[in-house]
């Protein structure tokens, strides 16, 4: 009887103490306590609303998602964003998305990204000449021309009428691609007519680097605007200013509300930038063309969700964006364009903007 007792005891004994082992055994880690994947964000500049809203709209995206977000800007300085690209590098990130201050200087420390096996996304500026850009999302800047282009050509009515409508030609830095892309797709509506004669640009500045604006500054596209009013326009009839930008829209408006006194003339942008929606409803400035950065975003945060997963990437163009090495397999929105009769609906109700700071 004893030797049974001392039995039961015994084995008592043995299962609490393996009970008491299970319960301190540490569990498995969930995905959730995993080490989280990390992302690198090189941006120009948060001076930009564009830039600032898109950094902090995408970080917040994919924070939720449950990935580590680095989120940096340089100020629009080329040497401090290569060096934070390379930062990122070295952090650990798994996944990098850039938008370039410069797409042609960004190329060589990307190298190190295609060393390491980091694939890169370029942001809403194509970087060029280097074949470590995996993926371009963007809005279809070609198409912003396009759309620029034919709003000239159907104000002006060049299909049914003969002009001659004099026209002049700003877009915007020589080292942002997107550019020189809504200067093509403008051109490439544009140029017909003019080789028939029924565009003419008196000051014969029709070629990209006549056209380019530095930093697509104000002052520059003033001054620059003031020059042509002085040489070619004192009593002759201005129609049309083609600008691949809103900020250039402004400069152009400003000298010609200060030195020019013929009839107002057709004038085109791009961005919606707060000052020139009010130029727009002052019957300023014709239209822009809408990029609703919000799109953009998403469509980023989609693109970087599904590579650090392993999943397909989600392109709609494998045949436009040519960084002179390669075809960049793309994701392009499309951009809407915004005139004194659709304002409200583009960019009030959708929560662009409240209606009180377009006053």
């Amino acid at each position: 009887m004893k030797k049974f007792i001392v039995l039961a005891v015994a084995l008592i004994l043995t299962v609490g103490l393996l009970a008491g082992c299970a319960g301190n055994k540490p569990s498995r880690p969930s995905v959730g306590d995993a080490e989280k994947i990390k992302i690198g964000i090189a941006f120009p500049s948060k001076d930009y609303r564009e830039w600032n809203e898109a950094g902090n709209q995408i970080k917040s995206e994919l924070a939720a998602l449950g990935y580590d977000v680095v989120l940096d800007y340089a100020s629009n300085d080329i040497a401090t964003q290569v060096t934070q690209i390379e930062e990122l590098l070295d952090s650990g990130c798994k996944c990098l998305l850039i938008g370039a201050i410069d797409g042609d200087a960004v190329g060589a420390v990307l190298d190190e990204a295609k060393e390491k096996g980091v694939p890169v996304i370029a942001y809403d500026r194509l970087i060029m000449n280097t074949d470590a850009v995996s993926y371009y999302v963007a809005f279809d800047n070609y198409q912003i021309g396009t759309k620029q282009g034919e709003y000239i050509r159907d104000t002006l009515h060049l299909d049914t009428t003969d002009g001659p409508y004099n026209i002049e030609i700003f877009t915007g830095d020589p080292g942002d691609n997107n550019a020189r892309f809504i200067f093509s797709g403008a051109m490439d509506v544009l140029n017909s007519y003019i080789d028939q004669g029924k565009l003419i640009v008196r000051s014969g500045q029709t070629d990209f680097k006549q056209a380019a604006t530095a930093a697509w500054a104000v002052e520059a596209a003033m001054a620059r605007m003031d020059a042509l009013i002085f040489l070619n326009y004192r009593g002759e009839k201005l129609n049309a200013v083609l600008c691949s930008g809103d900020s250039l829209s402004r400069g152009v408006i400003y000298a010609l509300e200060d030195n020019y006194d013929g009839a107002w003339p057709v004038i085109v942008g791009s961005g919606c930038e707060k000052e020139n929606v009010k130029l727009i409803l002052k019957d300023r400035q014709s239209m822009s063309v809408f990029r609703d950065t919000r799109k953009l975003a998403s469509a980023a945060v989609n693109m970087l969700d599904a590579l650090a997963k392993g999943a397909a990437v989600p392109v709609n163009d494998r045949e436009s964006y040519d960084n002179n090495v390669k075809v960049v397999p793309s994701f392009l929105c499309e951009p809407t364009v915004v005139n004194k009769e659709n304002y409200r609906g583009v960019l009030i109700e959708s929560g662009y903007y409240d209606e009180d700071e377009l006053k």
